[in-house]
């Protein structure tokens, strides 16, 4: 099954809580948590390009399984990271967050992302995305 399609965000929870704990300032939270996110993966073999548009913000990573890259993550913070292929779950992990896309039916996209805070315990963000193309 693959990834490559256009995804459009249906639904998402703990927006607020997981992007507080990660260090995004109060007013890009609120501008960021009523958009309606567009995901766009490309997959060639074992090589990804997603590119996700959140307004007139894009955040493109590229990636190849298996092999370190540097991935944007969503506080524009640039880190080393390693993605791994697990039948139809991509998984990561940028610094203290552990990230897992799964296309379910081939045609939605469950991301969950999750970090652990001294603090606030453990986190999850979870995403649900549609497949438009």
């Amino acid at each position: 099954m693959s990834f490559s399609g256009k995804y459009q965000l249906e639904s998402q929870e703990g927006f607020v809580e997981f992007m507080k704990a990660i260090g995004l300032p109060d007013d890009l939270i609120e501008k960021g948590k009523d958009i309606k996110s567009v995901t766009e993966i490309e997959e060639n073999g074992d090589q990804f390009k997603v590119t996700i548009t959140t307004g007139a913000k894009v955040m493109i990573n590229s990636f190849t399984i298996g092999q370190e890259t540097e991935i944007e993550s969503l506080t524009g913070e640039k880190i080393k990271a390693v993605v791994n292929k697990e039948g139809n779950k991509l998984k990561s992990v940028l610094n203290k967050v552990t990230s897992v896309t799964e296309l379910v039916d081939g045609n939605m996209l469950v991301d969950v992302s999750e970090i652990s805070t001294l603090t606030l315990g453990s986190l999850v963000y979870k995403r649900i995305s549609k497949r438009l193309a």
